[in-house]
């Protein structure tokens, strides 16, 4: 399994980005896609979670009324468009497949396979 995420750059607070992960390497529609963020000096965090087979769908509280999670199975990709952005966003994004763990999601340790990670920063 392999994820390539990309779509990560330089906005000003207040502005948009849509971030993509494109997956290769299930076999099956029964997985989920998530979505984290690492800080400097930080823990991993979940911003959002979707269910492939199932639609199922959770964000983070922070992430709750700006930031919107969508599939387009057709070409397995992911996208996380992330509008009225802060500079508390500023962090790495990383996306992730695995089982869909449902209310589980955002223990990121549960997540097997990651991709490379792009990073969002938001300025002031």
């Amino acid at each position: 399994v392999q994820l390539q995420a990309s779509g990560g750059g330089l906005v000003q607070a207040g502005g948009s980005l849509r971030l993509s992960c494109t997956v290769s390497g299930f076999t099956t529609n029964d997985y989920a896609i998530g979505w984290f963020l690492q800080a400097p000096g930080k823990e991993r965090e979940g911003v959002a979670y979707f269910g492939i087979f199932d639609g199922l769908i959770y964000y983070g509280d922070f992430a709750k009324g700006r930031f919107t999670i969508s599939s387009d199975n057709a070409r397995k990709t992911v996208y996380l468009q992330m509008n009225s952005l802060k500079s508390e966003d500023t962090a790495v994004y990383y996306c992730a497949a695995d089982l869909p763990y449902g209310d589980k999601w955002y223990y990121s340790i549960l997540w097997t396979y990651w991709g490379q990670g792009t990073q969002v920063t938001v300025s002031s």
